[in-house]
């Protein structure tokens, strides 16, 4: 095997409050051959998600934060380019937890070979990937969508909402999509055929909402927080069910946000309401992945289920991506484009 060298981009600060370029670094470094049981991985496809933000933090949470100088984490799509695992063979292509690199040497422990006859192999990084089960896993599980129900996502263009909303219309239920921005307003309606699609950046948005529900919400997807969640809570029926996805609209907080403490009321609201407000995380569920699989790549082929990509083209543009889809710049799933598959 050829000497090579390998860029990836590190952590080199922990930011406060909105991440800064300053705070990644790109560093350049021998390569060292595969061992024993071990495989070489080009990359070709990294994703970048919102749960980034947090690792990037050393606050306590569901997993462990980066260190300064560690690899940025992310899944991504790979080549094998040289194999002392027999289970893997060069020219296969895998999903792992690799990170933003151009190249890793992997024991190959979490590495998932992609079927590129389901869809394109980026889609394993998306809608056929952990974007796409959180969306399957989190609306069936917790959810629970029933016919005629009324359905209300926020992010509602973005990897995980997009999905949401399609499964839930599959479902019977009525789809009311929220996005910022009009041209992401026209997508939710025109390509994904949600019933609704409401701006969370107009000045009206409550009252938009408000409309838009006039029996109310059975079910609420949530992904951000913010003017988001405070429109939707007066609006929850009896029985609700509210997935917690994510809190977008939160991650580059540094402190408390002052004003009325709330808690009082949203606990008084899940008791006489009846409320069923969960948490999750896509690995909750990682025995319905074949499940997901299935399923998905059957209405994907079905034409059932729309995808979109935002691709940028370079590792050393990941810093930047990130930071755009922290502020709500990306318009469906966000793909680095590493290298060609070939």
């Amino acid at each position: 095997m050829p000497d090579l060298n390998n860029h990836k981009i590190v952590l080199a600060s922990r930011p406060v409050g909105e991440p800064k370029l300053t705070d990644f670094r790109l560093v350049e470094e021998p390569l060292g051959e595969p061992g024993p049981g071990q495989i070489l991985l080009k990359t070709l496809w990294l994703s970048l998600d919102p749960y980034m933000r947090g690792r990037m933090s050393a606050a306590k949470s569901y997993a462990d934060p980066l260190e300064i100088g560690q690899v940025m984490t992310g899944g991504a799509v790979s080549r094998v380019s040289a194999s002392n695992n027999p289970a893997f063979s060069v020219g296969d292509i895998v999903i792992g937890n690799t990170g933003w690199q151009e190249h890793a040497v992997s024991d190959a422990e979490g590495l998932r070979k992609v079927d590129p006859t389901l869809a394109p192999i980026s889609t394993a990084v998306g809608v056929l990937g952990m974007p796409g089960m959180t969306a399957y896993t989190g609306l069936l599980n917790i959810g629970q969508p029933k016919p005629g129900e009324t359905l209300v996502v926020a992010a509602a263009s973005g990897a995980v909402g997009a999905i949401v909303g399609q499964i839930a219309k599959l479902k019977g239920c009525r789809v009311v999509a929220i996005a910022g921005g009009p041209d992401k307003v026209r997508y939710l309606t025109e390509e994904l055929g949600f019933d609704v699609g409401l701006d969370h950046r107009a000045p009206d948005f409550a009252e938009r909402l408000h409309a838009a529900v006039p029996n109310g919400i059975d079910i609420y997807f949530e992904n951000v927080g913010g003017h988001v969640w405070d429109a939707v809570f007066p609006l929850l029926n009896k029985f609700a069910r509210i997935p917690v996805c994510g809190l977008i609209a939160h991650y580059n907080d540094t402190e408390p946000r002052q004003g009325i403490d709330r808690l009082p009321i949203l606990m008084r609201s899940i008791l006489s309401n009846r409320l069923t407000l969960r948490g999750y995380i896509v690995h909750d569920f990682a025995d319905q992945q074949q499940d997901f699989l299935r399923d998905v790549s059957g209405w994907l082929k079905a034409g059932k289920i729309k995808y979109r990509e935002d691709v940028v083209h370079g590792l050393e543009k990941a810093p930047e991506a990130l930071i755009g889809l922290l502020q709500g710049r990306n318009f469906g799933k966000l793909l680095v484009k590493v290298a060609e598959a070939g």
